[in-house]
């Protein structure tokens, strides 16, 4: 009897043992929803995207930021991509690395290896346990999960687009630049890549939906208008708007609702945030995102 009962016992912690350890890696999201909405421009789902992950009390173009982003249900995560001395593609804004890490210095005289010794930093100073992550760490984190938008920060194209094309993510990938020739650059390296152009005008919107047949096309609140939103849904692309810098102020403290209706009141249909959670909350209580 004592027997049996011991084999019971081993037999139930070892459920435990796996569940907990099943429970602990998270469960892969399937984001074909995310990209089904992405191709629906005409949908009422607004998509939201968090500017360099979910940063806030985090580290920018991070791991852990991706994850929040993930965790917290965003469409799309913006991240950053310049290249290191060796020319491997990481996630960085600047182009010194002394804002968001330990060390100090330009990117482009480090090798991934020496930028490996240091760490990612908070404007407040607080330090990560994670460095610098190269492009293909953070797809590899975001594969089948949640669409990338690389904002390029380089002209170093092809070793990025061949990370792209490794991991076989060209439907999970928006490539951003409002260099209309290096998207073309892009385009003749990887036919299938999708594409964000950043538009100045009304005109340089008509030029971008000509040359790249965009996914979404990121345009500014001072040209935005009805009649431009509704054309570029005609022509299969989102609008995208930022709510950075003062929006997501009004936003962080309480006037959400007018931020909302000033940035989706022509029909823009991505916003990017830098408070992801309060804008997911927001538009999921107005039923606008699922």
């Amino acid at each position: 009897m004592i027997l049996k009962d011991n084999y019971t016992i081993y037999l139930n912690l070892l459920w435990i043992f796996f569940f907990l350890s099943c429970s602990s890696t998270g469960t892969t999201v399937d984001i074909s929803n995310s990209l089904n909405e992405l191709s629906n421009p005409s949908s009422k789902h607004i998509m939201v995207a968090a500017h360099r992950g979910a940063h806030i009390d985090n580290f920018e173009n991070s791991i852990v930021s991706i994850e929040k982003a993930i965790e917290l249900g965003v469409d799309i995560v913006e991240l950053d991509v310049r290249t290191t001395k060796d020319n491997i593609p990481v996630l960085l804004h600047d182009e010194a690395i002394d804002r968001t890490t330990t060390g100090t210095g330009k990117i482009g005289d480090f090798t991934l290896a020496e930028l490996k010794k240091y760490k990612l930093k908070s404007p407040y100073g607080k330090i990560s346990t994670e460095s610098v992550p190269t492009f293909e760490e953070a797809l590899k984190t975001a594969k089948d999960r949640i669409i990338i938008d690389i904002d390029l920060k380089t002209d170093h194209i092809e070793p990025i687009v061949k990370v792209v094309q490794k991991l076989e993510m060209t439907d999970q990938v928006l490539f951003f630049d409002d260099d209309f020739e290096l998207l073309e650059k892009i385009m003749a390296i990887e036919p299938s890549a999708k594409f964000m152009p950043r538009a100045h005008s009304v005109e340089e919107v008509k030029i971008a939906i000509k040359k790249f047949t965009p996914s979404v096309v990121h345009i500014d609140k001072s040209f935005i208008s009805k009649e431009l939103t509704d054309k570029m849904k005609d022509n299969k692309a989102r609008v995208w708007i930022n709510a950075l810098g003062e929006p997501d102020g009004y936003i962080r403290y309480g006037e959400g609702e007018k931020v909302l209706k000033l940035l989706v009141g022509y029909g823009a249909n991505v916003i990017q945030t830098n408070e992801p959670k309060m804008v997911l909350e927001l538009l999921r209580y107005k039923g606008l995102h699922k």
